[in-house]
């Protein structure tokens, strides 16, 4: 399939894990991809492994810099010509224990990134282009913020929030924008590693598929979720566990 063909993405967070399985299954469909993470080297490394400057571009910067976010909005437009679709995947979880716990800042800084951030980053797209030519936005959540998940409360909150976020702007800009989210357990990433690393048989056991998650498995469903073969889905968060909430799970 060659849904995105003539179509142009920023994806965040997208160096490695499930940032760079979306930019794949992307680029796999016609897509120009913009990519973003904290560190130059590792972004260099995800666009050679994209298929190279005339698929993807790579800018470093954090998600929560303004600074960054307009560069890379410009950066796009120059080198590809349009930002049609916006995959919100940048997120942080600094900290584990009780939420009761947390030190305040560590707080902040969870939502800054995990949904101030989105809603920066949405804005400034909508304003560039999105406004007048229309386009797809999609947002990274989890399933932590579907229930209570402990030891991670705060993270969890933030993804709830991005939901709350998610459908408020599909209602705000539709008809020619739509909005949607994904809402995956664990996937095998660098960044879940803690959840399920030396014990990954005994936590895929949990699920009714019986295995966790690979990037692949978000980049098809946020690739549907951004498609004309979604045109009447908005304000949805798609949950992607491998049937984990159905046992109770999370």
């Amino acid at each position: 399939m060659r849904r995105f063909e003539g179509k142009t993405a920023i994806v965040t967070g997208a160096s490695r894990g499930i940032g760079l399985g979306i930019a794949e299954r992307l680029i796999a469909e016609g897509a120009c991809v913009t990519i973003t993470a904290r560190k130059q080297e590792a972004l260099d490394e995800a666009v050679a492994e994209l298929g190279g400057p005339t698929k993807a571009l790579a800018v470093a910067g954090r998600a929560d810099d303004a600074a960054h976010q307009d560069e890379t909005i410009a950066r796009t437009i120059e080198a590809f010509g349009s930002v049609d679709l916006l995959v919100n995947n940048t997120g942080i979880n600094p900290v584990y224990g009780r939420m009761i716990d947390i030190d305040l800042d560590a707080a902040r800084k969870i939502v800054e990134v995990n949904c101030l951030a989105t809603l920066s980053w949405t804005q400034k797209v909508y304003r560039a282009q999105m406004e007048s030519r229309g386009g797809s936005v999609v947002n990274v959540a989890s399933i932590a913020g579907l229930r209570p998940a402990p030891g991670i409360g705060m993270y969890g909150a933030s993804k709830s929030m991005l939901i709350h976020i998610t459908e408020e702007l599909a209602v705000e800009l539709g008809p020619n924008i739509r909005v949607n989210a994904v809402a995956p357990a664990v996937v095998k990433t660098k960044f879940a590693s803690a959840l399920y690393e030396g014990r990954e048989d005994e936590v895929s056991s949990a699920y009714p598929l019986k295995r966790l998650g690979v990037p692949e498995d978000i980049g098809s469903v946020v690739a549907f979720l951004l498609s004309d073969d979604a045109g009447w889905l908005t304000g949805q968060t798609i949950t992607v566990d491998g049937g984990l909430l159905l046992t109770g799970g999370v």
